[in-house]
């Protein structure tokens, strides 16, 4: 169990990166460049991970890196610029946090990891804190953004799945990198064809690029599928509820807005949500050691491996 808790913090990092990356991407990055924005997110991020990671893809990886990145990165991050801008953070992180629900699913259609009462109602508990968090906050949605945010939850849901049933063919790292990459070269081209050159970017606007693809995406990514190798795909998904707790602390820190006792109630019951989708011991997910051994390690070719990380086999 001491594991299970040590691979939740280090998952933790990811939804507490994203949560501020709505304020800085809504406050600093361009409106009009969507796919200069997604582009310049993944791929120095990509390339960053390809570095340190030193490895390319083998064989079916080729192709799986290519569906993961366009359903994790291209397609995602795209629909997370529009959305962080044409919603209010509020509505937003609120739609996000449907995200363990959509994961629950996916994982279930995906993995056979059939959804436990515990986590269920954790989810239901956890989107109620967020509900109660964001209630009353000033902002109409629009349907496009609505539209954005919805198609960005149901292309991670189903690329994260997919990440966890394929993962254990790859590296934490190497696979990440390969995602974004794939992803990032895609966004490249899409943001040369449909937006010509890259948008002019003030001293801010740089340091928030770098603090979007560094930490937001490269740490971050690397983090998410950490979490997704070691846990269950139902417990990862309520710890993303951090997202939207993350934007409301930051508003009253950074923002100076006032805690109120709604808002403190709203992430009390969210710590409970994510508190109820634990793993049981008897159940816990084994961590996957294919980073210390393998073809990966070795550099050899990969035989007769099985994938251990989904529960399908």
């Amino acid at each position: 169990m001491e594991t299970t808790y040590r691979w939740g913090a280090v998952t933790a990092l990811a939804p507490v990166a994203w949560g501020a990356n709505y304020f800085v991407t809504h406050q600093y990055l361009p409106a009009d460049s969507p796919w200069w924005g997604a582009a310049l997110r993944a791929l120095p991020a990509g390339c960053l991970l390809l570095a340190l990671s030193r490895r390319l893809p083998r064989g079916a990886w080729w192709w799986k890196s290519a569906v993961l990145g366009l359903l994790n990165t291209s397609t995602f991050f795209v629909l997370v610029y529009l959305a962080a801008h044409l919603l209010t953070t509020a509505t937003a992180a609120t739609l996000m946090a449907l995200s363990p629900a959509a994961l629950m699913l996916s994982a279930w259609a995906l993995l056979s990891e059939r959804p436990r009462v515990a986590p269920l109602a954790g989810a239901a508990i956890g989107l109620g804190g967020v509900v109660l968090m964001l209630a009353g906050q000033a902002g109409a949605p629009s349907v496009a953004g609505l539209a954005a945010s919805t198609g960005a939850l149901a292309s991670s849901s189903i690329g994260y799945a997919l990440s966890k049933r394929w993962g254990a063919g790859a590296g934490i790292l190497a696979g990440t990198a390969w995602q974004l990459t794939f992803g990032g070269v895609l966004l490249l081209v899409a943001a040369l064809v449909f937006e010509g050159g890259p948008p002019p970017l003030t001293a801010p606007g740089v340091a928030a690029l770098a603090y979007t693809a560094l930490i937001a995406t490269a740490l971050a990514f690397v983090a998410w599928f950490a979490g997704l190798r070691h846990l269950p795909a139902a417990t990862v998904g309520l710890i993303g509820l951090l997202n939207p707790v993350t934007g409301v602390a930051l508003g009253v820190v950074v923002g100076g807005e006032p805690l109120t006792v709604r808002q403190a109630a709203g992430m009390a019951l969210v710590l409970v949500g994510i508190a109820l989708g634990r793993p049981a011991a008897s159940r816990s997910v084994k961590p996957v050691t294919v980073d210390a051994t393998g073809p990966e390690a070795t550099g050899r070719p990969e035989t007769g491996r099985t994938n251990s990380s989904a529960t399908t086999g």
